[in-house]
């Protein structure tokens, strides 16, 4: 067993902030996803800043498509995990 992060980008702090919490409630997910502002590169506007939300999955019972469906909804998408 390996463990595995997954990332969700989402375009602002209040998709990022309702997702997090679709992912306690809904998703069984036991510790509280982490958010983290991603400033694009060159942009000094908080306003440009994506979000991440970053899942700790120790034992790998997230299903990535189901991730990447629930960040779609958000106008996201789940970035792919790197070996």
């Amino acid at each position: 067993m390996s463990d595995v992060r997954h990332v969700l980008v989402l375009p602002d702090r209040d998709a990022a902030e309702e997702v997090a919490e679709v992912l306690t409630d809904e998703y069984g997910v036991t510790q509280q996803p982490q958010l983290v502002r991603d400033a694009l590169a060159g942009e000094d506007d908080a306003e440009d800043a994506q979000w991440l939300v970053v899942v700790e999955d120790p034992r790998s019972t997230c299903d990535p498509a189901a991730l990447d469906t629930l960040a779609a909804a958000y106008e996201g998408w789940l970035e792919p995990a790197r070996p």
